[in-house]
């Protein structure tokens, strides 16, 4: 069962939701998918830790077989190519590495090389499996680290948590695409809400099954609540605003791990999950008898 978690922008709590309900499941997978400001390892501290790098094809021209055709230049869509002062200019950093440009070339003068965009690193933290995708600063698109961290994971027998980036850019759509279920973690204010909407949409897009968790929470008035209520959502959970949980995330540690009330709130939260998932599985069982 892969699981990922989502906010409509940093500092939720997303990161504090996925590492505890990895540490809670015990023999299980975190992926941390925020390739462009990954801090799950922060708290798992993996060892054995393997690293491997990530590439994409960009193209790379022999100047004396270009003969300033431009099909090439025709055919990108993304403006990667331009042909001025008799020379053709690769721009790398729009390139999407579709390989296009090399196949209609009529002289053969594209072909094609690796460029680094990033890293890949897998280590282990108790029983837990920590992978974390690190993007070359500077580059435009992370996507490619995201495939290679979910890529060999379709088959995986323990549970999968992913990390997703915040918002609902493509690389959160490319985090979301093999999930079994979603969770969206919110504030419990206006602007919470605000952003809750957006990665509602999203995972309704995606037709993907889900429910809330409102981090934060004080007594008295809870919009993020009283909107999931009036639209019939399912939240699975409501953190309190704890200055121990504050500091124990703060400096580096998993809570569940650390105090026997967060093992609990955690430990409920994921049986909560996977009651979620088994009655979805039989709703859609039952769907296509």
């Amino acid at each position: 069962m892969k699981v990922a978690v989502l906010s409509g922008k940093g500092g939720t709590g997303k990161t504090l939701v996925a590492v505890n309900l990895a540490a809670a499941a015990k023999h299980s997978t975190y992926v941390d998918c925020d390739v462009e400001e990954p801090n799950g390892h922060l708290f798992f501290r993996p060892e054995q830790v393997e690293e491997e790098s990530v590439t994409v094809a960009i193209p790379a021209v022999d100047h004396a077989l270009c003969t300033g055709c431009r099909s090439c230049v025709q055919f990108c869509q993304f403006n990667a190519l331009a042909y001025t002062g008799q020379r053709l200019i690769i721009f790398d950093d729009i390139c999407h590495s579709c390989g296009g440009c090399v196949l209609v070339c009529p002289q053969e003068a594209l072909t094609e090389r690796d460029k680094s965009i990033g890293k890949v690193q897998k280590g282990v933290s108790e029983g837990v499996g920590c992978l974390t995708g690190i993007l070359n600063i500077g580059e435009a698109s992370g996507v490619p680290i995201i495939q290679e961290l979910l890529s060999g994971l379709e088959e995986a027998s323990s549970p999968v948590f992913i990390d997703c980036p915040p918002g609902s850019a493509c690389t959160v759509m490319e985090s979301i695409k093999e999930a079994d279920y979603c969770i969206l973690v919110v504030e419990p204010t206006l602007f919470g809400v605000h952003n809750l909407q957006m990665v509602l949409e999203l995972v309704q897009l995606f037709q993907k099954p889900f429910g809330v968790v409102i981090n934060k929470c004080l007594p008295g008035e809870n919009p993020a609540e009283a909107f999931c209520l009036e639209r019939g959502l399912g939240i699975l959970a409501q953190i309190p605003f704890s200055k121990d949980l504050g500091q124990i995330n703060s400096q580096g540690r998993i809570a569940v791990r650390e105090e026997p009330v967060y093992k609990a709130l955690f430990q409920g939260l994921w049986d909560a999950v996977c009651q979620e998932v088994r009655r979805e599985s039989k709703t859609v069982a039952h769907s296509k008898r």
